[in-house]
This record gives structure tokens, sequence and C-alpha cells, in this order.
């Protein structure tokens, strides 16, 4: 638990060094307890799409919004052209991919491609308690062993 904690703070000054823009002064604060958002792991485990993933939308606020996501199988490789993101893994374990190359690029919305896997990039082993901070234009794919799955926070901020 004490990891757990320390990551939060962790997760925090990397939110506290962005800069956020609150649409309005009386936006009220988002706050999503430890016991809430592992909880969510069984409702989305029941919403799974066609990749074994889901997400919610927890809260948008100006230049950032914040979703809860769980999956159960690797994923498409991603590149977000103009969002990063910030990962806080729940539970559950998945290999990153960052860097390297988007293979075979299809724009899935405006400002958003997948592709099937990246060629080249570095791996990194993620866990419960880790956080992850991934720059717009950078690919990245989570890779899950059979039978591994992953639940995480994810911050999506403006880039611009």
């Amino acid at each position: 638990m004490n990891g757990l904690i320390r990551a939060m703070g962790v997760f925090v000054l990397i939110l506290a060094a962005a800069p956020l823009t609150l649409g309005s002064a009386d936006v009220e604060a988002g706050v999503w307890k430890h016991g809430q958002l592992s909880g969510m792991e069984t409702k989305l485990s029941h919403e799974l799409d066609s990749e074994n993933s889901a997400s919610d939308v927890l809260g948008t606020y100006g230049n950032h919004h914040v979703e809860i996501a769980f999956r159960k199988a690797t994923g498409s490789a991603e590149l977000h052209e103009t969002q990063n993101d910030v990962f806080f893994v729940i539970s559950g374990e998945a290999t990153l991919i960052t860097g390297g190359t988007l293979m075979d690029p299809k724009l899935t919305e405006p400002h958003e491609f997948e592709g099937k896997t990246i060629r080249g990039g570095a791996r990194t082993k993620l866990a419960a308690g880790d956080v992850v901070h991934i720059p717009f234009k950078v690919p990245h794919q989570l890779v899950l062993e059979p039978g591994k799955e992953i639940e995480y926070f994810v911050v999506k901020i403006d880039a611009k």
C-alpha cells in the first residue's frame, strides 16, 4: 500500500506540473477513491470490445479529461497527434512499447491513429503503482501476456 501511496504522489506531481486550464471556477474537483476505481474493473469487464478492452470517461475539464481503462488482451498500437497520455496502473501488468514506428497506421478519428503493431520502440514492464507519461506523437502499445489483465487511470491532456 505504501508503494501505491508513493506512486499516487508522483502522479499528483505530474499533474501539478502540467498546464491545466479549467473551463470555469464553478467546476467541482474530481475525486476518485482507490476502491471506486478498483471496483470499476467488474463493470468494465462486462463492456469489453473486440480487442478485449473497455474504458469510461470519468470527467472532462477544459484541456484534459480523465478516464478509467481495463484490458484483457493486447490492444492496437496508437499515436495521438494532439494529446499527451498519463497512465496510473491500478492493478495487473502489461508491457508498454513506446517510440518506434506505427505499422499500417489508420486514422480512427481526427488526430488519432491506430496500427497493428510498432516496429522498434522501447519495452517497459508495467505493474500496479507505476505511472507513465506518453508525449503526443509518440507511438505506444500495451502488450499483455495470455491470461493477464490491466486496469489503469488515464489523463489525456491537450498538447497545446
